[in-house]
């Protein structure tokens, strides 16, 4: 096994400040940016906190900056960078630092809590629900989201606007929205619930403007823009701007039994 010494720098810090430590610190073949870290826990750092758990890419609990991008340190190879490159581990910009690389993602939680569940079909019980193939792999896609809130940090409008957040739930909340929405058994609307008008009044649809970043950094792959921001964006419209779909939702509404 061959291994080499990697330059890093990494941010040291709390709620009060901080900054980028630099340390000299041994690569060995095959390993990811948490086995860096965890070897600088344990040689050069003990008090250095970092948030992990399964190590395989799946939890989405190690989630951090590398050299600027939004990444999960066990899922980002040392291979990917020169060996005399310097390598910066930062916490994620979009939320509050609470030590080191772990920061308060609260935020998340609470925007999650905002977006009505999934609300079942009337008269139909648990192991009665019967949905085609193709209306099952339309949202699987969605439901291989691991949360490690990637696409929130990313998002500009997340990022970069802080007063943004109490109006704006974020790519993958609105991931969540658009998903419950294209549910075939989703009986919401019948409810008296429109997850497109939610959307754009309650969740700030509009304010994202489909730079893709957020389908950029998603470490499962998802489609996140192309397949649920876009098509929920254009439900939403259809249903505020088009006279024959307003039409026919008035006329929906008004034969619905009572």
């Amino acid at each position: 096994m061959s291994s080499y010494e990697a330059s890093f720098k990494v941010w040291r810090g709390d709620v009060r400040g901080g900054g980028l430590e630099d340390f000299r610190v041994e690569v060995h073949d095959g390993e990811v940016v948490l086995d860096i870290v965890h070897r600088l826990q344990a040689t050069q750092a003990p008090d250095l906190a970092v948030r992990w758990n399964c190590k395989a890419g799946k939890c989405g609990s190690c989630s951090a900056e590398i050299n600027g991008r939004p990444r999960l340190l066990c899922m980002t190879r040392m291979s990917v960078f020169d060996r005399d490159e310097t390598i910066t581990v930062t916490p994620l910009r979009a939320f509050p630092v609470i030590r080191d690389l772990v920061t308060d993602v609260g935020f998340n939680y609470t925007k999650a809590r905002e977006v009505p569940a999934f609300v079942p079909p009337e008269g139909v019980g648990p192991g009665e629900y019967r949905m085609a193939q193709e209306d099952v792999e339309r949202s699987q896609e969605f439901r291989k989201c691991i949360e490690c809130f990637l696409c929130q940090d990313v998002c500009h409008v997340v990022r970069d606007h802080e007063e943004n957040k109490q109006a704006f739930a974020g790519p993958r909340f609105l991931m969540r929205v658009a998903e419950l929405d294209m549910h075939p058994l989703d009986a919401a609307e019948e409810s008296g619930l429109d997850r497109k008008r939610t959307a754009q009044d309650e969740h700030g649809l509009g304010y994202c403007n489909i730079t893709k970043c957020c389908t950029e950094v998603c470490p499962e792959g998802i489609r996140i823009t192309d397949n649920a921001l876009i098509p929920l964006k254009e439900r939403a419209v259809d249903r505020k701007y088009d006279p024959l779909v307003w039409l026919g939702a008035k006329i929906r509404r008004r034969s619905a039994p009572s």
